[in-house]
């Protein structure tokens, strides 16, 4: 069984508000923890995320101790950054034992091959976010934020962006978009499953060259993919369960 969440924006809220979220999420994922062989974390897990060469930003020690549980017991765990928390370094990998991605996958999961990625960037509502990732992403330029701030300024001005970012109103084509991409990408990569994040809209498509995936928002929908025995299912947490929202058989 494998499993697909993204879009948790840990760091939003309050204290209350985080633990909250937090404790929503490990609790799901040990439901399925004794059937997992992989999850797949789709990007924006943090609301903002600067790792600094001997400083990682504070909290969430149950989810990430959750994590590192699963590692050491063989459950593979892959992490596709977002456009809320790239600026990772090592951490995950030398002390939780996971798999960071800048990107895309392709590859094999649970016998059914899955393009995996967060989706910023995607389609003509991405163009702008496209036109300033590679400057979010430069390591000269990362370099330098980290080395001319301090963590709790350097952090503090991402959280503060990031808010007035929230702020605006969603885009309703970015949903629309993500599917258009999604279909082609089955269409020219030979994929059978296509998942994604980043729209906050969770949703399962079908076409004849397989299925799309969104996994929507964890944070405001409890929403999350499963894929077991060639079905393809999004899922919602709610009052403790785990709910069947929509199911598609390969």
């Amino acid at each position: 069984m494998v499993l697909f969440v993204s879009d948790m924006h840990f760091g939003l809220g309050s204290r209350a508000e985080e633990r909250a979220v937090e404790a929503a999420l490990v609790a799901c994922l040990r439901s399925f923890e004794a059937r997992t062989s992989h999850l797949y974390l789709v990007g924006d897990v943090f609301e903002r995320y600067i790792e600094y060469r001997r400083l990682v930003p504070k909290g969430f020690v149950r989810f990430m101790a959750l994590l590192a549980a699963w590692t050491d017991r063989g459950i593979g765990v892959t992490y596709l950054v977002g456009n809320h928390d790239p600026w990772h370094q090592d951490y995950f990998a030398t002390e939780l034992g996971i798999r960071v991605v800048r990107g895309s996958v392709l590859e094999q999961a649970d016998g059914v091959l899955c393009h995996v990625q967060h989706g910023d960037g995607l389609g003509h509502s991405g163009r702008g976010f496209r036109a300033i990732r590679p400057l979010l992403r430069n390591r000269a330029i990362v370099s330098l934020y980290r080395s001319l701030l301090p963590a709790d300024i350097g952090l503090g001005l991402a959280h503060s962006v990031s808010t007035r970012l929230r702020r605006r109103r969603h885009d309703p084509n970015v949903a629309q978009d993500m599917r258009r991409v999604a279909e082609h990408t089955l269409e020219a990569s030979g994929a059978q499953v296509v998942v994604l994040g980043h729209s906050h809209h969770a949703e399962l498509r079908a076409w004849p060259a397989g299925a799309y995936m969104n996994t929507g928002c964890w944070r405001d929908d409890g929403s999350f993919g499963l894929l077991h025995n060639d079905r393809v299912r999004l899922m919602r947490w709610q009052a403790g369960k785990a709910l069947l929202v929509a199911e598609h058989h390969l």
